[in-house]
């Protein structure tokens, strides 16, 4: 069902909410290491209510009853009425992820869908004292008329519920308004008013999910019942303002910090009462210490109020981002043009210094422009400790993880693009590196393995590095894998070094996993992997020691939105090589080259590389190759496989920015795009392993 509710509060809550959630997920996994952290456990209570607060204010009541349940678990917890236990955390980060679930629906536009029963009821066994645990059944409410908790607030009707609102914001229903419930004692004072407030709002969420805080005195049978003491009666929210340090003071009450207001402290005014007939009830936080707090001899002096700071940030949707970025590529195109026309005018000095002080600001522009692009790589990293710690306890194993270069920048797209690859790599470090603590310990490792995942910047690259200290590869077993799945053949086997063999693991439906389970074991993902970093211009690269442990590196350009590139000519056409696959160019003799396995290769640096002329590629009439004796051999690395293009001319290098190519030319095998030349021509922008894949098969290249 779609939401009815204003787009613009749902936006903000959407953005607010889905910040506090990544965090709630670091938090909750950190908590689970440091379980007497005291400020975790605030902090993670007051997320849990701070999404509640605005799920409930826009009506998604599925969203509210889980943020609930959680709530009232650390609101036990951070009073030390029940301890952290793995077991306790299964349940917690059972209902994150129901939360992040629905909240994936309100981004849809979409109701939530409610909570499985089974967890709302963990839950609520959950936020009871743990000397409670073995309780037959809950304790009766001490109100004369029950208020629905969270597991049953749908079953009322509509009729019902808002008899119930009128109730609590102080309407007086008539006697034949006999379906809705009599207002419960202790439900505050909400006056009677068409808009409430966000405090009142709170406590109505708070009274309709039974636990809260604030805790009804009982009455009629419940009389004999010991009562919490209290220091004060509840905050009037009917009447006047209050003042901010009556809300601080409020606030501190509400989610246990410091001590309690004491008698003496009385507010300032108190207004009158809508229904003076009925005395207001005492109600007590649920968080507050069980004795009373004495009072205080003196006041302390009031702090001096800071001034508050003028706002620093503003919002800007990314589509706005994008549209800067595209007239910034289109300035670089600009000046790239007239940097080359300015080449040609070198008698005008004006006209040079010109186009060079334009060159500068462009260049300046265009840094700027990306950094308000650029996001910190923990927006990623942030979800690795949950991965790894659901993974240990599945498989049975001991593992640390540790984060190095959380604050490094780089284009949100590639770091919404990296999410996926890196999720695979460290669950593969995870299920196929680190070894049972068992074995670890026979072999003379501790039991708790470690997998470190880090990243750095490296001039316009970043670079991305995934290691474990686990049992590492075997490259002979690798090898023999291969040939036995047909992926190579007795001859090509025995030819590969160590590190081929290790990048034997990318190729398509290779598993080292003799059993198949539901984390790894088909085949699949490694191959897509590799291809999905390939198609970020990146690289991938694998070091391994068997019995030492496994290092995986990944690199990948800053950003891809202005595509450093290598200008050539073949036959009288210009393309652009992307600059991240270019090793090196050579100038070389044509005739000195070997024949191996029917291939034409070059030896460069005593390797022998496969050659191949790009012009018999993409030149519909290309010239005999008895007429090429010499030419310009562009060594590119695609993975661990180096292949040699020749082309006819060099350029130099230049950077371009990547347009779609026109419907007619879509689909192209081997281009990505085309790009604007600095003299005003096009050129069409090679993806390298595309090309490769395409034309390179006729000769039975394999890509390693």
């Amino acid at each position: 069902m779609a939401l009815d509710v204003d787009q613009e509060i749902l936006q903000d809550f959407l953005i607010e909410a889905a910040e506090i959630l990544e965090l709630l997920s670091e938090e909750l996994v950190e908590l689970e290491n440091d379980p007497e952290n005291a400020d975790l456990l605030n902090s993670i209570f007051r997320g849990f209510h701070t999404v509640k607060g605005g799920a409930g204010f826009l009506a998604l009541t599925n969203l509210v009853d889980a943020c609930h349940g959680a709530e009232n678990v650390f609101d036990i917890l951070r009073t030390g009425k029940r301890k952290v236990t793995a077991e306790l955390m299964d349940v917690i980060l059972q209902s994150l992820d129901t939360v992040n679930e629905m909240f994936a629906q309100v981004q849809a536009g979409e109701d939530p869908d409610p909570a499985d029963p089974e967890l709302l009821h963990a839950l609520h066994r959950y936020c009871s004292p743990e000397s409670e645990d073995e309780a037959s059944a809950p304790t009766a409410d001490a109100a004369t008329t029950p208020v629905p908790t969270s597991g049953d607030i749908d079953g009322i009707s509509e009729d019902e519920f808002e008899a119930l609102l009128d109730e609590l914001h102080g309407g007086s229903p008539t006697k034949t308004e006999s379906a809705a419930p009599a207002k419960p004692s202790g439900t505050p004072d909400f006056g009677s008013g068409d808009d409430i407030s966000d405090d009142d709002f709170e406590a109505l969420l708070d009274e309709l999910h039974g636990k809260g805080s604030f805790k009804v005195e009982g009455k009629g049978d419940d009389e004999d019942k010991p009562s919490e003491p209290a220091s004060r009666p509840p905050p009037n929210f009917g009447g006047d303002e209050i003042s901010d340090d009556e809300f601080e003071s409020l606030l501190d009450e509400l989610h246990g910090k410091g001590s309690s207001p004491t008698k003496a402290e009385k507010p300032k005014s108190t207004p009158a009462k809508k229904e003076p007939e009925t005395p207001a009830p005492v109600a007590t936080p649920v968080a507050k210490k069980a004795e009373p707090v004495a009072p205080t001899p003196a006041k302390a002096p009031p702090k001096e109020k800071a001034v508050p700071q003028a706002e620093t940030t503003v919002r800007v949707d990314t589509k706005r981002l994008d549209e800067i970025m595209n007239m910034v590529g289109e300035l670089v195109l600009v000046r790239n043009r007239l940097v080359s026309l300015g080449v040609n005018l070198g008698s005008d000095e004006e006209m040079t210094k010109a186009i060079s002080n334009l060159d500068v600001v462009t260049g300046d522009l265009q840094g700027a422009v990306m950094k308000t692009r650029m996001q910190p790589i923990k927006k990623v990293f942030g979800r690795f400790p949950r991965v790894v710690r659901d993974l240990s306890r599945t498989l049975n194993k001991e593992i640390t993880l540790e984060l190095v270069g959380e604050e490094t920048d780089l284009d949100k797209n590639l770091v919404e693009a990296l999410a996926d690859p890196l999720v695979h790599l460290v669950r593969n470090s995870v299920d196929h590196g680190i070894e049972m603590p068992d074995e670890r310990e026979s072999a003379g490792k501790p039991r708790m393995g470690m997998v470190r995942l880090s990243a750095s910047q490296q001039g316009d690259h970043i670079l991305l590095t995934i290691e474990d200290d686990g049992k590492g590869m075997d490259p002979e077993k690798l090898k023999q894998i291969a040939i036995d799945k047909g992926v190579l053949d007795v001859d090509s086997a025995a030819r590969l070094s160590d590190s081929e063999a290790f990048n034997l693991i990318f190729a398509p439906g290779f598993s080292t996993k003799a059993e198949i389970s539901e984390i790894s074991g088909r085949g699949v993902g490694m191959d897509v992997v590799k291809t999905k970093i390939i198609q970020l211009n990146g690289s991938v690269e694998i070091q391994s020691e068997l019995g030492k442990g496994t290092t995986l590196q990944i690199k990948v350009p800053l950003t891809l939105a202005i595509l450093p590139t290598l200008m050539v000519v073949v036959g009288e056409l210009v393309f652009a090589l992307p600059l991240s696959t270019v090793n090196e160019i050579i100038h070389l003799d044509l005739t000195k080259t070997n024949i191996i396995d029917g291939q034409q290769t070059v030896t460069v640096r005593e390797k022998a590389i496969p050659l191949f002329y790009l012009e018999d590629w993409l030149i519909k009439n290309p010239k005999a190759e008895s007429n090429r004796t010499e030419g310009h051999v562009v060594v590119i690395q695609v993975g661990a496989q180096q292949v040699g293009f020749v082309v006819d001319s060099l350029i130099g290098q230049e950077e371009v920015v990547i347009k779609p190519l026109d419907a007619m030319l879509q689909g192209t095998p081997g281009m990505a795009g085309a790009t604007i030349t600095s003299d005003g021509g096009i050129a069409l922008i090679f993806d390298v392993p595309n090309l490769l894949n395409h034309y390179a098969s006729r000769s039975n290249l394999r890509l390693k």
